[in-house]
């Protein structure tokens, strides 16, 4: 199975740490030249020096805030004409949306959410794609939430945002396919992250439970009995970033442990 990915530039939005720095992680370990955005330059600087250069790849950093899309768009152009890089792979990640019922969430809510995941999305994407086709090689990897199987209680923004760059990521497949560029989701479930570590306090705290009883019990919905790691959901991120997944493409997959209780 060909997972070599030498000579080839990825972009990791959200890379600094979590799940986004253990895909870059990974994509480096396979032979790709890495470049981490995110917010905090020295989380940046510090994430990038872990990374393998074993390969004779090369790694390197710049700082976005996906809160205001048209600086995105700034910080990635000029990254563009300073370094002359052209990427063959995108990994879209960023943090979600505050939890909370739907029916108590305010529009600006929802609007600051479609800028920070569909907007900035799509502004990442439509600006690399000349390039996927340029060199043949082209892969987009949305990290989204398995909301967008079956939505989550508590999380009414979040699910509707996620269901919207999940029909995105679906379209631009199709449109995409004819140049052999992928487009796929990953859908993690349950992670350990310092997301799912302020989760399980606020339910505590809201709950007047200790947060090992809350841990217990929401582990205790998951098949596998435990939550995931975030190197789990990296490895399939890096496969379908991978020569071995040229023919997946307009995918959602769920790395939750078997939670999700659809198909």
């Amino acid at each position: 199975m060909n997972l070599d990915l030498q000579g080839k530039n990825a972009l990791v939005c959200g890379g600094s740490k979590g799940i986004g720095k253990a895909i870059a992680l990974e994509l480096a370990i396979l032979g790709a030249n890495v470049t981490l955005c995110s917010r905090s330059e020295d989380i940046l600087q510090s994430a990038a020096l872990e990374l393998d250069t074993s390969n004779g790849n090369t790694h390197d950093y710049f700082t976005a805030d996906f809160s205001k899309p048209d600086l995105l768009k700034n910080a990635l152009n000029n990254y563009l004409a300073k370094t002359g890089k052209a990427f063959n792979i995108l990994i879209n990640n960023t943090g979600g949306p505050a939890g909370g019922p739907i029916v108590n969430a305010e529009t600006s809510e929802f609007l600051s959410a479609f800028n920070n995941h569909l907007i900035c999305n799509h502004i990442l994407a439509t600006t690399l794609i000349p390039a996927f086709k340029e060199t043949g090689y082209g892969r987009i990897v949305n990290i989204i939430s398995t909301s967008v199987k079956v939505p989550l209680n508590g999380l009414g923004v979040s699910n509707t945002i996620r269901g919207a760059v999940a029909s995105w990521s679906k379209t631009l497949a199709n449109e995409l396919g004819q140049f052999g560029i992928t487009v796929n989701n990953v859908l993690p479930g349950a992670t350990n992250t310092d997301r799912l570590k302020s989760i399980i306090e606020n339910k505590a705290a809201k709950t007047n439970k200790e947060q090992a009883e809350v841990s217990k019990a929401m582990q205790g919905v998951i098949p596998m009995a435990r939550f995931g790691e975030p190197n789990e959901i990296a490895n399939v991120a890096a496969f379908l970033c991978s020569p071995a997944a040229a023919y997946v493409s307009g995918q959602s997959i769920a790395v939750d442990g078997g939670r999700t209780p659809s198909l």
